[in-house]
């Protein structure tokens, strides 16, 4: 389904004037502070960007080049606004357009750019539950990897885009315990920072006597605690469940759970622990061997490049001792390459 782009826009304000020296963005609405490689750029003229993105849509043989060149190095917010100046020369949707203009994994990178990360996120959602068979690896991915208040968003705008609720098609998609698991993460409440001191404790050895030291896991202790703990609290939680348990938190979700529920709750631990490390940990995943998976490397530079795509390019380099953007250039080719490299912004 395609949003309108003529109404959700009135008169664009003027934009913004980034700041050409990668600080984290400041903390608007209580939000996290991001660590974006694509931010607005100075002197945006989005009739300009129309009309060029017009010219190369028509040109014979389509001028990928110019599309990548644009779409890449603005803002989500920018993007929108030379959508709604497009419309108004070319009459007609600039996603339809470019759908027609453009095909395969770049094709996927400029869409993915067409919509604001929570759209993306619900419609990679969405597609991880269409048809025979669930995607569960995106399913995991998402919904274990993002903060609450990402997952608010995304719940808010998957009603907007497909007028059902995430969580009645994740319970139909999904069952068990692993089920139980995404459910309680989508439903969490407010984000908070919360430590409880007193619970630290009583928590950690919950999650001791809970796993490893009775015969069978209760997978229920499990993911309440997991489910309804801030961050920070959690952090110092897993810290404390040492001096309960011989093996650490990760060692003993291998030792007792598989499948599935095992990948989501290691996901959900490395996202505690160091979210960009898990992105990142993701992508070199995604790049081993010949080749790379399109689709994981797609879904985390286009998701990630206004939030934190540059820390998990830091954290890349530490763990992989190579940059991203080599790593993407020795696994990629042609616009699709072209397309990753701009967004990533650069060599570390």
């Amino acid at each position: 389904m395609h949003m309108h782009s003529s109404n959700l826009l009135p008169t664009p304000p003027p934009p913004p004037q980034p700041d050409p020296h990668p600080k984290p963005l400041p903390n608007l609405q209580g939000k996290e502070p991001t660590f974006p490689t694509v931010r607005p750029i100075r002197d945006f003229d989005p009739s300009r960007d129309a009309a060029r993105i017009d010219t190369a849509i028509k040109t014979k043989g389509v001028d990928e080049q110019t599309i990548i060149d644009i779409l890449t190095t603005r803002s989500c917010d920018q993007r929108t606004y030379i959508a709604f100046e497009y419309e108004k020369i070319a009459k007609k949707d600039m996603t339809t357009a470019l759908k027609g203009a453009l095909s395969g994994s770049v094709e996927a990178v400029m869409l993915g750019l067409m919509k604001t990360p929570a759209q993306y996120d619900a419609s990679e959602l969405k597609g991880s539950m269409k048809g025979l068979g669930t995607d569960e690896e995106t399913l995991i991915e998402i919904v274990c990897s993002r903060s609450t208040q990402e997952l608010a968003e995304i719940k808010k705008v998957y009603r907007e885009m497909f007028k059902k609720e995430l969580e009645k098609d994740v319970a139909g998609d999904t069952s068990g315990d692993f089920a139980k698991l995404l459910l309680a993460l989508i439903k969490r409440d407010e984000p908070s920072n919360v430590v409880d001191y007193e619970q630290i404790d009583h928590d950690a050895r919950a999650l001791y006597e809970a796993g490893v030291k009775r015969k069978g896991t209760d997978v229920v202790t499990w993911i309440a605690i997991m489910s309804e703990r801030s961050v920070p609290h959690l952090q110092k939680v897993f810290d404390r469940y040492t001096s309960y348990s011989p093996y650490d938190i990760k060692e003993s979700i291998r030792k007792e759970v598989k499948g599935d529920l095992e990948k989501s709750f290691l996901t959900l631990v490395e996202c505690f622990e160091n979210r960009q490390l898990y992105f990142a940990s993701r992508l070199s995943e995604a790049m081993k061997g010949k080749g790379a998976k399109d689709k994981v490397v797609t879904r985390i530079i286009v998701s990630r490049c206004e939030v934190d795509l540059m820390k998990i390019r830091s954290e890349f380099k530490k763990q992989n001792g190579i940059s991203l953007y080599h790593t993407v250039s020795d696994h990629t080719k042609g616009d699709y390459q072209k397309a990753l490299l701009s967004l990533i912004g650069g060599d570390d």
